[in-house]
C-alpha cells in the first residue's frame, strides 16, 4: 500500500493504519540486516522538532511513525486531511512484546528507572518463555553520554543480538541517540517509549480506556503527574500554530479564487 504523505507545522506525516504497521515491522523483524526506527508522534514533538532540524530529520527519515497523541489526529482533520487512526506507543509496545513470543524475538529494555527494565524483562521472561529479555540500566544524562556508558550498551546488543529494542531516555534524546547510533542497531526494530516503561510497570497509572477515547490522557497525566506542566504548555503552543496554518491555507485558497 502507498503510503500518504501530509504535513503538519511543515512536518511529513505518513499515514499508515494499525495492521499495516504491525505488517510492516514483521517484514522488518524478518530482514535481519535491516534496521527499523519507529517515532511515535504527539504535538510536544512536532513544537520541538519545529525549532529544531535535526531532529525533524530524524522524524521525517524514520521507517514508522506512528500517531501517539490525539492532538495529531484532531490537527490533521482541522489541516483538511485524515490519518488512519490513533496508535499510542504504550499500545505498540504490548504488541511487539505478545509478537516476540508468537517469533521467539530476543527484547532488549534500555533505560527507565533504576533497575525498571530488568524488573520488565524478568517480568516478561516468565509470562513469555518463549521469547528472550534483557533489561539494562541507561545512560545516567542523555544530554551528555559517557564514553563507558555507550560501549557497555553496544557491547551488550553485540552480544545479546536483540530483533526489538525499546530505549526510554525521553523525547528528543531518546530519537536522536537512536538515529546517530544506527549503524550499531543493524538487524533491530528500535523504538523510543519515554515513559513507556512506567506504564508498562505499573509505576504510573495510565488512564482509563474512555478518558483515551475522548483525547483527554494528557490531562490524565497531568493529574498524576502535575509537575508536567510545563511541558503541557506546549500543546498550547501547537493548537496556536495549527489555528495559524490552517488560517493561511485558507486565505492562499481565497486569493487563487
Amino acid at each position: 500500500m502507498k503510503k500518504e504523505e501530509k504535513k503538519i507545522l511543515g512536518i511529513k506525516i505518513f499515514t499508515q493504519n494499525k495492521k499495516n504497521t504491525l505488517e510492516k515491522i514483521k517484514k522488518y523483524l524478518k530482514k535481519s540486516s535491516k534496521f527499523c526506527h519507529i517515532i511515535s508522534l504527539n504535538p510536544e514533538n512536532l513544537i520541538i522538532a519545529k525549532d529544531n532540524m535535526r531532529f525533524k530529520k530524524v522524524i521525517e527519515t524514520a521507517q514508522i511513525q506512528i500517531v501517539d497523541g490525539f492532538g495529531i489526529v484532531l490537527a490533521a482533520r482541522i489541516l483538511g486531511f485524515d490519518i488512519f487512526e490513533r496508535y499510542p506507543g504504550v499500545d505498540l509496545m504490548e504488541d511487539l512484546i505478545n509478537l516476540s513470543s508468537e517469533m521467539s524475538l530476543r527484547v532488549l529494555f534500555i533505560g527507565g528507572r533504576l533497575n525498571l527494565a530488568n524488573k520488565l524483562s524478568n517480568c516478561y521472561q516468565k509470562k513469555y518463555p518463549k521469547a528472550k529479555f534483557f533489561g539494562l540500566k541507561g545512560i545516567l544524562n542523555i544530554k551528555n553520554p559517557k564514553r563507558k556508558e555507550e560501549e557497555r550498551i553496544f557491547s551488550i546488543i553485540s552480544d545479546f543480538k536483540p530483533h526489538l529494542v525499546f530505549v526510554a531516555f525521553g523525547s528528543p534524546y531518546q530519537e536522536m541517540w537512536i538515529d546517530f547510533h544506527k549503524d550499531k542497531f543493524k538487524g533491530c526494530v528500535v523504538m523510543g517509549v519515554g515513559g513507556g516503561f512506567d506504564f508498562l510497570g505499573g509505576v504510573v497509572p495510565r488512564a482509563p480506556f474512555f478518558i483515551r477515547r475522548l483525547g483527554f490522557e494528557w490531562f490524565f497525566r497531568l493529574l498524576v503527574q502535575p509537575w508536567r506542566w510545563k511541558r503541557q504548555l506546549r500543546l498550547i503552543k501547537f493548537s496556536w500554530l495549527v489555528f495559524l496554518e490552517f488560517f493561511n491555507n485558507y486565505l492562499k485558497r481565497k486569493l487563487k479564487n
